[in-house]
């Protein structure tokens, strides 16, 4: 089996919010960032990587986002800012995944 990630993406500090999950990260990041795949993110310009969570299996990471995609927004801004207080892109985070 492969680890998963659970990831949120900013447009700004308060802003746009996308929650996804992969099983690779740093790719998945690429493609949001160059727009390379019509959607969402690429519409709305949500390219900052604000949070992740990595997990053994990628099960688990699915069933993680689909709790978080269903919280309100109050939770998902707290669960950004207990990480990450300055919202400040993490994607150096991603060097050695």
């Amino acid at each position: 089996m492969r680890k998963g990630y659970v990831y949120i993406l900013a447009s700004r500090r308060n802003g746009t919010l996308y929650t996804g999950v992969t099983s690779d990260l740093p790719g998945r990041l690429y493609e949001h960032q160059n727009e390379l795949t019509p959607g969402f993110t690429s519409r709305y310009g949500v390219k900052t990587l604000v949070w992740f969570e990595e997990h053994d299996l990628i099960v688990d990471a699915i069933r993680r986002e689909k709790t978080i995609k269903k919280w309100p927004r109050a939770w998902k801004l707290n669960l950004i800012e207990t990480m990450n207080p300055e919202w400040s892109d993490i994607a150096h985070y991603l060097h050695g995944l």
